[in-house]
């Protein structure tokens, strides 16, 4: 019997793990804010208001995931459909962020450090957490730093002349390719653990202007001028970027799923992007 996953907000995370899942048989519903087509999942739309449809895949299907962003009384999926999920014994995996974690002046962080975000957005992220880690059957965390992959790259902003190098002095971050994401998802659904947070990034955390600067190397492009930070003079969405400066452990996923990122560091991430 095919198996079915539910992924509550069909966005570019959840995209590749359709992609993965699927060519093994699994059957991928995902929803978005309206009805879309999609190569490999069926779509319902989803703005924000009850459905019977959704809420019953949430009670019945083998594995859900979540990735809508969360507002200020944290996740809306768990909130709307909270007698669904109170009554889910299934896998489910809710995508948060390591930004939970807030500056560590470029120290390294774990699983189990206090959370200490530094701006709302990942505050949001603390709130949602908590509720899924609440449920009768709790959610697995996966606190996710900078995402990239095709189509979401240095490369893709070097050829729209969006790229920066934006340089803070001590600024360390780590990241992680898409795939890799999807990998350590596709694991944990086959080796369940409820309740239990992962970080899921590369071994390699870096300074963000060292990927701009391999990128344009590897397109054979002169790299954008150096721009001192303070200097930037950055909107605040884009400045949140370089607020918090941490070396984030991917140590738990290693040992508890027997998961090795494919791209270690970014420069073999880059490199498969532009050999695809």
């Amino acid at each position: 019997m095919a198996r079915t996953l539910l992924c509550l907000g069909h966005g570019y995370v959840a995209q590749a793990l359709s992609r993965l899942l699927a060519p093994n048989g699994w059957r991928v519903i995902g929803t978005r804010r309206a009805a879309a087509a999609d190569e490999v999942a069926e779509i319902l739309p989803f703005d924000g208001s009850p459905s019977l449809d959704i809420a019953t895949y949430i009670e019945t299907v083998d594995a859900v995931l979540v990735s809508i962003p969360p507002d200020d009384g944290g996740d809306l999926p768990v909130r709307v459909f909270a007698n669904a999920f109170h009554a889910r014994g299934g896998w489910t995996g809710y995508l948060s962020t390591t930004g939970v974690y807030g500056d560590r002046a470029g120290g390294w962080v774990f699983e189990d450090d206090v959370r200490a975000p530094t701006s709302d957005p990942p505050r949001r992220r603390v709130i949602a957490e908590d509720q899924y880690l609440a449920l009768p059957t709790p959610a697995h965390i996966f606190r996710l730093p900078g995402i990239y992959g095709p189509g979401r790259s240095a490369f893709d902003r070097l050829r729209t002349g969006d790229a920066r190098r934006v340089v803070k002095p001590g600024l360390v971050l780590s990241r992680a390719h898409v795939d890799d994401i999807a990998a350590v998802l596709a694991t944990s659904i086959a080796k369940p653990n409820p309740g239990r947070a992962y970080n899921v990034c590369d071994d390699e955390p870096a300074p963000p202007q060292d990927v701009v600067t391999h990128a344009a190397l590897l397109l054979g492009v002169e790299p954008p001028p150096v721009i001192a930070f303070a200097d930037a003079a950055l909107p605040a969405a884009t400045a949140r970027f370089y607020m918090d400066s941490k070396r984030v452990s991917n140590a738990r996923a290693k040992a508890e799923l027997d998961w090795r990122p494919q791209f270690p560091s970014y420069r073999e991430g880059l490199a498969a992007i532009l050999a695809s």
